[in-house]
């Protein structure tokens, strides 16, 4: 599995959506499943699966499928 794919199953698994729905327009508040509750549980399941510790600025950034994937090559994370 690449690592869009495991993103991509990150996002389906913490949101409760479906894996179809998770492509890089996808953002933050755009479906009624990505709150702020909801991204915390998400911030935490990414720091768990990538095993990495997301900066603080970084999960307030966090705003879109696409911005994760950005986000997470600070962390030399590749796509």
């Amino acid at each position: 599995m690449n690592n869009t794919d495991r993103l991509r199953r990150i996002f389906a698994e913490a949101l409760n959506i479906k894996i179809e729905t998770v492509i890089d327009s996808l953002e933050y508040n755009s479906i009624p499943e990505w709150d702020s509750v909801a991204h915390m549980s998400l911030v935490a399941a990414i720091d768990d699966g990538f095993d990495i510790m997301l900066e603080t600025d970084d999960v307030i950034d966090m705003s879109s499928f696409a911005k994760a994937k950005e986000i997470l090559g600070k962390y030399d994370v590749e796509f």
